[in-house]
């Protein structure tokens, strides 16, 4: 296997990885931080960087994926956990989104953003994503090596831009980054799903250093870390550049969130044609994303459901995005974002226990005891986020450490995982898990 492979295999993680999302947030997390962005952006780079290459390191462990990794929890925990991940990170909620801003950043700009214009636009979308998801195969080639540098061009133009004609000065941040901006940053990182995405996206990286003859464990995962390595590079290069026209941005005027930040950017420097290129920049992203997810689910459930074959999978998967895209992106946001609360620290506490099983033999007690009190914590955020009013619950909660921080989590998580080993102990049988790849 050549080097060059593993460069283009980190190129199209970075693809796969890059959405909307991802330029949103790095912006306004700069507009917001002003003086304290340094510290802001690597507590946001952690996170938004870090984890998600992590979790695809961690995929490379399990021949099986994402369900197998899940599964050391419990079989059926394994199956329900990760199908509900790919439902919500693909149809459901993550490629209706993407399609949505790529819609509202690209093309309502210069047309009349109704409600027939998102129906034609999302045909013509969703066409080209199931084109291009309908062989696997080509993805590297395809996004690797085509769209992912068109999309390093686009943005180098919009930062470069920035240099030259930006001129507004970094301003106090607000309230909620002038204490612990890094910790402030590190939750904010959240926000980019791409750890949950990560599960998905892990397999389709150790399948295309498989094709190319890479097994073993060891070398599977030193492989995926070197590609992950050069993903990390591209999405902290460009979170922190994105990040510090958004603190130039400041004094250029008041803006609602990260997507107008960036349009403004765009018009100040550019123009009109300023805000063609962020089209052309949010287009590219999205379009990516969507590819990678439908490929993912397709992958995945066709192996699960032997009744459905790879195209029918992305078939339903493309018209179901279809469907969902045109309720609109503030209604898919919010039936949505009290799921990602609930999972995101189930998904995070399974990467930490996946490389520390070692140390506790695999021991299936000890996930179930971190989960089982991670994911009640989890609940508990999921249906405040829903809009559930629950002040005797919420008294007891704030109890917790760590409560303030939205990461009330982390201590229960911990105390289930030391019941597990007392479990273990008492019963003088600690149990393995089945199916890990042993170096």
């Amino acid at each position: 296997m050549k080097a060059r492979d593993t460069v283009f295999i980190g190129f199209t993680l970075f693809a796969l990885f890059f959405g909307a999302g991802n330029l949103i947030y790095p912006v306004t997390l700069g507009y917001q931080s002003g003086t304290s962005y340094l510290p802001a952006i690597i507590g946001f780079v952690f996170t938004g960087v870090g984890i998600p290459i992590v979790t695809v390191a961690a995929i490379s462990f399990f021949k099986n994926g994402a369900t197998q990794l899940a599964g050391r929890v419990h079989p059926k925990f394994g199956l329900y956990f990760t199908s509900l991940v790919y439902l919500v990170i693909g149809p459901f909620f993550a490629i209706p989104r993407a399609a949505n801003v790529a819609f509202e950043t690209g093309v309502v700009p210069f047309v009349n953003g109704s409600s027939l214009t998102l129906f034609i636009y999302s045909i013509i979308f969703f066409i080209l994503v199931f084109w291009v998801s309908l062989n696997p195969s080509k993805l590297v080639d395809r996004v690797g090596q085509v769209l992912t540098p068109a999309l390093f061009l686009a943005i180098l133009g919009l930062v470069i831009g920035s240099f030259f004609l930006l001129d507004g000065e970094t301003v106090a941040p607000i309230e909620k980054y002038q204490s612990q901006p890094l910790v402030k940053g590190f939750l904010e990182g959240y926000l980019t799903m791409d750890a949950i995405a990560a599960l998905a996206f892990g397999i389709i990286v150790v399948s295309s250093f498989r094709e190319r003859g890479v097994e073993g464990q060891k070398q599977l995962t030193m492989r995926t870390l070197q590609a992950g390595l050069v993903t990390a590079v591209g999405l902290t290069s460009v979170y922190v550049a994105i990040g510090w026209i958004g603190t130039k941005m400041a004094t250029e005027g008041s803006y609602d969130n990260g997507s107008a930040i960036l349009a403004g950017a765009a018009n100040v420097m550019f123009g009109k044609p300023g805000t063609l290129l962020l089209g052309v920049i949010v287009g590219l992203a999205c379009f990516t994303t969507c590819v990678g997810l439908t490929v993912a689910c397709g992958q995945f459930f066709s192996k699960r459901v032997p009744a459905l074959s790879y195209k029918m999978v992305i078939t339903i998967v493309t018209l179901i995005s279809f469907a969902i895209s045109n309720i609109g992106l503030n209604q898919i946001i919010s039936y949505s974002v009290p799921v990602l609360v609930f999972m995101y620290p189930i998904t995070i506490v399974l990467i930490v226990l996946t490389f520390l099983s070692r140390l506790f033999r695999h021991s299936p007690n000890v996930y179930r005891g971190a989960i089982f009190l991670t994911a009640l914590i989890g609940l508990y955020d999921g249906l405040v986020a829903f809009g559930l009013k629950m002040p005797a619950v919420t008294s007891l909660m704030s109890q917790l450490p760590l409560f303030n921080y939205s990461l009330s989590w982390v201590v229960p998580a911990l105390v289930g995982a030391i019941i597990g080993l007392l479990v273990d102990f008492i019963s003088g049988n600690p149990r393995h898990s089945e199916g890990y790849q042993e170096s």
